[in-house]
Formats: C-alpha cells, sequence, structure tokens
C-alpha cells in the first residue's frame, strides 16, 4: 500500500518539448476564436481590448498550469492550495463576461490535458450560441424624476396615468409639508408610446412639457438607466 501511494506521488507526466508546445498553440488558436468572440458579442456596448488579451492569456496559462500538474496528485493539491488563497476583487462589468472567463479555464483545462476534440467542439457549440444570443440587451428603463409643490401631488399622478395607464411603475415617492417627489419606472417603448398618443389623434405634448403647465414643478428629470457599465 505504502508503495502503490508513493508510485503514484512519483508519477509526475511529464510530457516532451513537441506536446508541450502542440499543447500551447491549440490553446492559442481556441483563444484566438474566443476573443473573436467577446469582440463580436460587446461590440457598441462595454467592450474591453484589455479584458480581451486578458483571456486570451488566461487560456494559455491554464494550459501551461495543466501541463505542469500532469498526473501529479501532490503537485496539483499544492496548486489548489496557493490558488485557493489568492482573491479577485475585479468587478464584472456583464454577466457575459463570467461566460468567457469560465469557457477560457475550461478550454485552457481541455488543452493542458490533451483533450483537443473536447476543446474545439465544445468552443465551437457557445461560439455559436453566443454569436446569435450574445447581443440581446435588456429593455432600456427610464425613470421620470418629478419635483414639485405638494399642491400638485394628485395633479401629477392624474397626468403621469393619463399618459402611460398603469405602464408606469412607481418607485420612490417622498413628501414633505411643501414639496413632492415622484421616482416613476418607464421603459422605452412606453416613452414613446406615452408621446405618440391614441391612434389618429396626433402626436401627444411631451410628458416633460405636460408636467412643466402645470406650474409649480421645481424639476423634472427623465434618466436612462440599464444594467451595462460604460468602461
Amino acid at each position: 500500500m505504502r508503495q502503490m501511494l508513493y508510485e503514484l506521488f512519483e508519477n509526475t507526466g511529464q510530457l516532451d518539448l513537441r506536446s508541450i508546445l502542440i499543447r500551447l498553440i491549440m490553446a492559442t488558436v481556441i483563444a484566438f476564436f474566443i476573443a473573436l468572440s467577446y469582440k463580436i458579442s460587446h461590440e457598441g456596448s462595454i467592450y474591453s481590448k484589455k479584458f480581451n488579451v486578458s483571456l486570451m492569456a488566461l487560456t494559455v496559462i491554464t494550459t501551461s498550469v495543466m501541463v505542469v500538474i500532469g498526473n501529479n496528485v501532490a503537485l496539483s493539491l499544492g496548486m489548489v492550495g496557493a490558488l485557493s488563497i489568492v482573491r479577485f476583487r475585479t468587478a464584472i462589468k456583464d454577466s457575459r463576461d463570467t461566460v468567457y472567463i469560465f469557457w477560457t479555464i475550461v478550454v485552457g483545462i481541455c488543452c493542458g490535458a490533451g483533450d483537443f476534440w473536447i476543446a474545439a467542439v465544445g468552443s465551437a457549440f457557445t461560439f455559436l450560441v453566443l454569436l446569435i444570443f450574445g447581443r440581446i440587451k435588456n429593455d432600456e428603463r427610464m425613470l421620470l424624476i418629478i419635483r414639485a409643490s405638494r399642491v400638485n401631488e394628485e395633479r401629477i399622478e392624474a397626468l403621469i396615468y393619463q399618459y402611460y395607464n398603469r405602464k408606469a411603475n412607481l418607485r420612490v415617492k417622498n413628501t414633505t409639508e411643501t414639496s413632492v417627489e415622484f421616482i416613476y419606472e418607464l421603459s422605452r417603448r412606453t416613452v414613446e408610446a406615452g408621446a405618440r398618443g391614441k391612434k389618429g389623434s396626433g402626436p401627444k405634448k411631451s410628458i416633460t412639457s405636460a408636467i412643466y403647465d402645470l406650474g409649480n414643478i421645481e424639476y423634472c428629470n427623465l434618466v436612462a438607466q440599464n444594467d451595462e457599465i460604460s468602461s
């Protein structure tokens, strides 16, 4: 039993230079397609060249780590222990970035283990999925912020209901003895539909103009809000 454990821990699984180069080259080739996919799916939003280069480097680095570990159980346990003390505090700007990080790690593991077909076929399917669905974005939300004299409280609520019916969600309503503040959440489509008015009646006055016509309005802001953070 002792001899078997000794042989298991002594098995380093060393590779020759040719095998190492093949694995690193395959990882680099697949990493290029990962970078291409990232550029296509993030085009015009929050594309980061530095993050894209980091994805390619992460693929090659993971492959290198897998080559070093090989079949050496002791070395793999030591590597896990060393990596477990490293803390990454970089904020993920887009939920899709998590997919790309995981993708690069999986490709690096597959290439490092010599499973090139799994890395290639899996990457091809992932590339197609992200190519088709990668540009899907959330419907941009709008925040309508109104601060006015409290005597206009009911008139403002009636006006918002007239323009948007029940599609304007009241998120915040702050009041004092003399003032009131509303924060409504609407989709961009709702805002555009409210401005068009009913069919055949022609375009309505803009919501901001209609609110200011009530009088005693301190300010009225229409702010675009979405889940994307600009880099």
